[in-house]
C-alpha cells in the first residue's frame, strides 16, 4: 500500500493582483471569530463566499443544516472568486476566506474526513500572506505562495502560525470528490496513493466480531466469517 497524499501544488496559478483586488472589498466588511475558540491563540476569523443558506457568518465547516449551499451577499460583488469558483467543476460544501492575523497561531489538531480519499476535500489559494508563515502537516513545513492552488489533507495533524508582519488570508474550498476531481488529482499523484488503509483488526475484537456474527446467524454473517477466519 503506497503512503497517502499529505498534499498537492497544483500546476497553475491565479491572478495576485485580482485575488487581491477581491479581498480588499471584503476586508471592511463583518468577519467572524473562528467557531474552535480552544484550538487557537490570537485572532483567527473567517467569512463565507459559499454557505448554507447564503449566510456570510456561516463559517462552519460542516453543518447539520439541510439548507443549500448558495452564494453569500459577500461573493456577489467578487467577481474574480465567482470566476475561479465557476472554474472548479465540482460541488463545493463550503466556501471561505480564512484570516490570520499577525502573532495568532493554529494549535495542532486534525479535521477528521477531509482527505481526497473520503470523497472530499480542501483547497487552499493563499492570496495575502509572507514568508514568516509557519504552517506544518503531519511534522514537514509547507510553504504555499500566492496565488497557488494547494491541497491539503487536513486529516493529518497540522499547525499554522503568523510570525510575519501581515495578516494572512486564504479562500478555502472544502468540495466533493468526482469524476473532474479525479482527472485534477490524478494527473498529479498515483490513484492508488488516495486509498485509505483498512483497520487493521486485533485479535481479541476479530473474535468478538465472529461471536457477534455467529449470533446472527444468517447467510450473510457466515460469509463474513469465513473471510475473517
Amino acid at each position: 500500500m503506497e503512503e497517502l497524499v499529505r498534499t498537492i501544488k497544483f500546476p497553475f496559478v491565479f491572478d495576485k493582483e485580482r485575488l487581491k483586488k477581491d479581498v480588499q472589498k471584503v476586508l471592511k466588511q463583518e468577519w467572524t471569530d473562528h467557531y474552535n475558540k480552544n484550538g487557537y491563540s490570537g485572532k483567527w476569523t473567517s467569512i463565507a463566499l459559499m454557505a448554507k443558506g447564503g449566510k456570510s457568518n456561516e463559517i462552519f465547516a460542516t453543518s447539520n443544516n439541510d439548507d443549500p449551499i448558495i452564494n453569500t451577499e459577500i461573493l456577489e460583488f467578487c467577481d474574480y472568486f465567482k470566476e475561479i469558483l465557476k472554474g472548479f467543476l465540482f460541488e463545493k460544501t463550503t466556501v471561505r476566506l480564512l484570516q490570520l492575523a499577525v502573532g495568532a497561531e493554529i494549535k495542532p489538531h486534525t479535521d477528521n474526513c477531509l482527505g481526497y480519499e473520503d470523497g472530499c476535500f480542501r483547497l487552499h489559494i493563499p492570496i495575502i500572506t509572507n514568508d514568516e508563515v509557519e504552517f506544518i502537516l503531519d511534522g514537514n513545513r509547507i510553504i504555499m505562495n500566492e496565488g497557488e492552488c494547494w491541497y491539503i489533507d487536513a486529516n493529518f495533524m497540522h499547525s499554522v502560525a503568523n510570525r510575519g508582519t501581515i495578516n494572512r488570508i486564504h479562500l478555502v474550498i472544502d468540495g466533493l470528490r468526482n469524476e473532474w476531481t479525479d482527472q485534477l488529482f490524478f494527473a498529479e499523484a498515483n490513484p492508488n496513493q488516495f486509498i485509505k488503509p483498512k483497520p487493521v483488526m486485533s485479535d481479541e475484537e476479530k473474535k468478538l466480531v465472529i461471536a457477534e456474527l455467529q449470533r446472527m446467524n444468517s447467510a450473510v454473517a457466515n460469509d463474513l466469517i469465513k473471510e475473517m477466519e
